[in-house]
């Protein structure tokens, strides 16, 4: 006997004093179900989860929910008023015999339950709020960014406690690894329309594209269409015209049905912009040692940054990730060792904690307010790159549009918040990019461009993630902070530090390519049958992708230079885009003589 669904709405729509956010939505929610809930930023897939919810009430439609079932959301902004504790807060809706599901929970997300409401940061918060739900364990639950403020061990212990649950959800994250792993259902809210297959999140990319493959060639086609009729009836006997009305009156209604299509919102026109080159080294840690009370956070490390790497940091939450950033910066002394850092560096901050913005502050002020963006005379221009230009227009080129220039911070969502902060990362140029969590609430379109100008850019990227798709995409080498001051430097993103700590798990820490002598001195370098070290071994399995980055990114550079106008127009980029194909044609012709000689070894 088939069971009933867990939530149905029908014919919802809702407007929020604008264009409609959703139309004649219709949608069903089965017991079992795993629903990926998809959409560009401000599409809104958290308007559409408070509905199912029952906290908005909908224009016209109808919400049901079978009797007997229980729904259960993660608020974002839960209010902890009245509640003396995280724990209290927790387990409020709980009979007190089930308090240790909120302690199991707490362990797993890594909450205190003896915190005070009062003393909580945003991110205990939340965490309080999704071991709430978790511990409660309603028949559907509604996760809007879950893994947001986990660190990837919480983020592993989530994705197995909802693989295992029997209950049905419904998904919105930024994460693709974790929407792939999770999810087998999609919902695509795409221009107030809701679309759903019966597939997961793997393969909403080609449905997608295949979507707008389909509506691009019906636009065509209705462009032709219009085209051609209305040559018929500018160009048709008048008499004719005067027996044909039905053919008119068909030719504007196809010109009102193709003026009602919604454009489809484009991607926002990020571009970094690098700074003079720095020097070839950029930073050197040289066993650095660093403790804060009892809490030993590195032990004996040692690394060497060079231009051009891509370095991701990793690890729990509270690990020191980002006092291992503020030494390599200079911003704190380690106890012992050493840090150099190189010569002429331009760094460019991305704050996870939003610091950057000031939420009482409207976009317009944000802006031409700071003073690295501030045109002296002019109040509504901003400097970008170098260049004066309008701040609305610059705006609309992160797609936000004119009646928000004037909205405040604390309106925007967190998606929104994100590029904000990316608009003004992005306006100066640099040859340091410093990304703390930049992931956190944007949207898959936004993310793919943000790893396309990171994969173009000149100079040097440090990134601290627990998006593992992310750091797959984007990282050259990736630093695991482990706790108890181990940290251990790996060739590759996520997965290659995974496949490579499985391989040696009794690894020690102070392990970096660049610290080969010392190694030897520390420990004894693990040889593989095929006469390879274990750093050679892996270094031979990474160079194929550095030699594909490095010949893809000449091609372009070559193309690029085949404008005949380019030296005359813009000579400066002419002269950068050349030094940089001379950089990237030596660092090839070295890392194709170095692949061969392993060969050699390996052979």
């Amino acid at each position: 006997m088939a069971r009933a669904p867990l939530l149905q709405l029908t014919d919802i729509s809702l407007t929020f004093g604008g264009d409609p956010v959703f139309h004649d939505l219709s949608l069903v929610v089965q017991p079992g179900d795993r629903v990926a809930l998809v959409g560009r930023n401000g599409s809104g897939k958290s308007t559409l989860m408070k509905v199912m919810a029952g906290l908005v009430e909908p224009d016209h439609g109808t919400r049901i929910i079978p009797p007997g079932i229980s729904v259960g959301y993660m608020e974002q902004d839960p209010d902890m008023s009245g509640f003396s504790t995280l724990g209290d807060y927790a387990a409020s809706a709980l009979d007190p015999s089930e308090m240790y599901k909120v302690e199991m929970a707490g362990e797993g997300l890594k909450f205190d339950p003896a915190r005070e409401v009062a003393t909580a940061s945003g991110g205990e918060r939340r965490r309080a709020a999704l071991a709430k739900l978790m511990a409660e364990a309603p028949e559907l639950m509604l996760l809007d960014e879950p893994t947001n403020h986990l660190d990837i061990e919480a983020i592993a212990w989530l994705e197995n406690e909802l693989k295992q649950t029997r209950a049905g959800y419904v998904l919105i994250s930024h994460d693709r690894a974790f929407l792939r792993e999770l999810t087998r259902a999609t919902l695509w809210i795409d221009r107030g329309m809701t679309r759903r297959q019966e597939k997961g999140f793997a393969d909403f990319e080609e449905w997608r594209d295949k979507v707008w493959e389909e509506e691009d060639t019906q636009r065509h086609k209705m462009d032709r269409k219009i085209k051609s009729e209305a040559r018929w009836a500018v160009e048709g006997i008048s008499a004719r015209r005067k027996r044909n009305q039905g053919r008119l009156r068909a030719l504007h209604a196809l010109k009102a049905e193709r003026g009602a299509q919604i454009k489809r919102q484009g991607t926002a026109a990020m571009e970094l912009a690098s700074g003079p080159k720095s020097g070839k080294k950029v930073f050197e840690a040289d066993s650095i040692t660093k403790t804060y009370g009892e809490k030993l956070i590195l032990r004996n490390f040692s690394i060497k940054v060079e231009r051009g790497d891509r370095v991701a940091f990793v690890g729990p939450n509270g690990v020191g990730k980002t006092t291992l950033l503020k030494m390599l910066m200079g911003q704190e002394v380690p106890d012992s060792g050493s840090v150099k850092i190189g010569t002429n560096l331009l760094p460019a901050v991305f704050d996870q904690t939003r610091a950057q913005l000031d939420p009482e502050m409207s976009l317009w002020d944000s802006l031409t307010g700071d003073p690295d963006m501030r045109v002296s005379g002019k109040a509504d221009q901003v400097l970008v790159r170098g260049q004066p230009k309008h701040v609305v227009g610059y705006l609309k080129e992160f797609l936000f549009d004119e009646r928000q220039a004037r909205a405040a911070v604390k309106s925007l969502s967190g998606g929104e918040k994100a590029r904000l902060l990316l608009a003004k990362l992005m306006a100066r140029e640099s040859n340091l990019l410093v990304l703390d969590e930049p992931t956190n609430d944007l949207d898959v379109e936004t993310l793919d461009l943000l790893q396309e100008l990171l994969d173009n850019y000149d100079g040097t990227v440090l990134l601290v993630s627990h998006d593992r798709d992310f750091l797959d995409r984007v990282a050259t080498q990736t630093v695991a902070m482990e706790g108890n001051g181990q940290a251990i430097v790996y060739a590759g993103g996520w997965s290659d530090y995974q496949s490579q700590r499985q391989e040696n798990p009794s690894e020690t820490p102070v392990k970096t390519k660049h610290k080969a002598d010392k190694l030897k001195q520390e420990k004894p370098p693990q040889t593989a049958q095929d006469g390879l070290s274990f750093t050679e071994k892996h270094r031979l399995e990474a160079l194929p992708a550095i030699l594909e980055r490095l010949e893809a990114e000449i091609a372009k550079l070559e193309e690029f230079l085949m404008d005949p106008d380019l030296f005359t127009k813009e000579p400066v980029k002419f002269q950068k885009a050349t030094d940089a194909l001379v950089e990237r044609q030596q660092a090839l012709a070295a890392a194709e003589e170095e692949w061969l000689e392993l060969e050699e070894k390996a052979g």
